[in-house]
C-alpha cells in the first residue's frame, strides 16, 4: 500500500516493451490503484510508455488497464504527465478522456507542500551534445507528427519498437554513473543560481540517487520502476 497523504513521483516504466505476458503492466495498474484518495498529487515524469502516439481513433490495447488506473486516480487526486523521450506524442487524449494534466514544457517548478520543486523528464535539460539535439528537433516538430500520423498505426509501433530497442542497446546509463558530473546536474546547478529551488527531481537516465546541489537543494534522480518501491515519495 501506497502511504498516505503524500506526494508521489514516478518515471520510466517503458510499458510495452520487454513484458510479454503483461506483469509489469498489471503491477503498475495495481500500484496506481493502491495510492490513497488523500494523496496530494502523482507525478508521472516521463516514458511511462515505451512508446505513444495520440490518434484520434486507435488506444494500444496493451496499455487498457493502465488507462483505466489513471483515469480512476485522476478522479480522486491530481495527476500530472510530463513527456518523455519516449513518450512525447502524448496530446490531449490524457486530458480529455482520463482528466490526467499534461505538462507540455521540459520542466515545470511547483511549491508542494511549502517547498519548491523542479521536476521534469531531463532528457533535454543539460544536453550539450549535437546529435542528440537534432533528434529532439525532429522528433518533436509538428510537420514530422503530422507525417508519422499519415502512416498506419502498426507501421509506427513496429518502427518505434526498432528504434527503441537500438536506443537501448546503445545508450545505457554507465554503471558508475557520475551524477555531480552530468549535464542534469549541471542543469539545476545554473538553474539554482537565479531560482529559488529546494528539490529537483527527474527521470530518463535510469539510475536512481541523490546529490546535494552547490547553488541549492537537492537533485533527486528516479531509476526504472518496478515495483512500488521505485517511486520517490516526498
Amino acid at each position: 500500500m501506497a502511504e498516505s497523504g503524500r506526494y508521489y513521483f514516478v518515471s520510466d516504466v517503458h510499458l510495452g516493451v520487454g513484458d510479454p505476458d503483461g506483469t509489469r503492466e498489471r503491477a503498475f495498474a495495481e500500484y496506481l490503484r493502491s495510492i490513497p484518495a488523500d494523496a496530494e498529487g502523482v507525478f508521472l515524469l516521463g516514458d511511462i510508455f515505451d512508446f505513444w502516439v495520440d490518434y484520434h481513433d486507435v488506444v494500444p490495447r496493451c496499455h487498457v488497464r493502465v488507462l483505466s488506473a489513471l483515469q480512476e486516480l485522476a478522479g480522486r487526486t491530481e495527476v500530472w504527465f510530463f513527456r518523455g523521450n519516449h513518450d512525447w506524442w502524448v496530446s490531449d487524449y490524457f486530458e480529455q478522456e482520463l482528466g490526467v494534466h499534461i505538462a507540455r514544457e521540459p520542466y515545470r517548478v511547483m511549491d508542494l507542500g511549502g517547498r519548491k520543486v523542479c521536476m521534469g523528464h531531463g532528457d533535454t535539460l543539460g544536453c550539450r551534445d549535437a546529435k542528440s539535439k537534432l533528434i529532439f528537433y525532429v522528433f518533436r516538430n509538428r510537420a514530422c507528427i503530422a507525417l508519422l500520423k499519415c502512416l498506419h498505426p502498426r507501421w509506427v509501433f513496429s518502427l518505434a519498437r526498432a528504434w527503441s530497442a537500438h536506443s537501448r542497446r546503445r545508450h545505457t546509463a554507465p554503471p558508475q554513473f557520475d551524477i555531480p558530473k552530468s549535464g542534469i546536474y549541471q542543469f539545476a546547478d545554473e538553474f539554482g543560481k537565479e531560482h529559488d529551488v529546494d528539490l529537483y527531481v527527474f527521470g530518463h537516465w535510469h539510475v536512481a540517487g541523490h546529490v546535494k546541489v552547490e547553488s541549492g537543494g537537492e537533485l533527486h534522480l528516479l531509476g526504472v520502476w518496478s515495483k512500488p518501491e521505485d517511486t520517490f515519495v516526498l
